[in-house]
C-alpha cells in the first residue's frame, strides 16, 4: 500500500512540475459576446495574470471569484495584473454565466469552456482552479481548491513575479 501511495505521489509532483512552466494550449473557446478567443494568445501585455476555472454552480468557485472581486481593483492598481474567468459551465447552463458575472459585478474576461477541451488540455480535474502565468506567458503556479483567504496567496505570487521580471531586466 505505501508503494502505490508514493508511486501516485511521485506522478503528481511530476504532473506539478510539468505544469509549472508550461506554455498555455490553443483551444478556441467564446467570450460571452460570442468572439472567438485562442487560449494560446491570452497574455496580459508583459505583466502577470491569472487564469482561474469556476462553474455557476460551484459554491467554492464563487467564493474565491468574488473574494478577488473585492480587491482585484487595488490589485490592477498596484501590478496591472488581471483575470481571465474560465467557466466550465456544459451548454445546457451557458445562458447563466453572463447574468451571474454581471450580478456579481465582476470586471474579468470571462470565456466559456462548455466541453471542458481547454480545463482537460491542461490537464485540470477540479474546480475551483487556479493558474498564475507570468508575464512572458508560462504557467508559474497551478493549484486546485479554495479556502477563504487563498486569494491573498495570487497577489504575493504576482508581486514575486514582478520583482524577478524587474530584476531580469536590470
Amino acid at each position: 500500500m505505501n508503494r502505490i501511495i508514493r508511486t501516485l505521489l511521485v506522478v503528481a509532483i511530476a504532473l506539478i512540475a510539468a505544469t509549472a512552466e508550461a506554455q498555455l494550449p490553443s483551444v478556441l473557446l467564446k467570450n460571452t459576446e460570442g468572439k472567438t478567443i485562442d487560449t494560446a494568445e491570452l497574455n496580459n501585455d508583459g505583466k502577470p495574470f491569472v487564469i482561474s476555472f469556476f462553474a455557476t454552480w460551484c459554491k467554492p468557485c464563487n467564493r474565491e471569484l468574488k473574494a478577488i472581486s473585492e480587491q482585484y481593483a487595488d490589485w490592477q492598481d498596484e501590478t496591472g495584473m488581471k483575470v481571465v474567468a474560465i467557466s466550465i459551465d456544459q451548454a445546457q447552463n451557458i445562458n447563466k454565466v453572463k447574468p451571474m458575472v454581471d450580478a456579481e459585478g465582476w470586471e474579468y474576461e470571462v470565456l466559456l469552456d462548455p466541453n471542458s477541451d481547454f480545463r482537460r488540455a491542461l490537464g485540470i480535474q477540479m474546480i475551483p482552479h487556479v493558474l498564475i502565468i507570468d508575464g512572458k506567458g508560462k504557467i508559474v503556479e497551478s493549484r486546485s481548491g479554495y479556502t477563504e483567504g487563498a486569494e491573498n496567496h495570487i497577489i504575493e505570487k504576482i508581486r514575486e513575479i514582478l520583482k524577478k521580471q524587474e530584476s531580469e531586466d536590470f
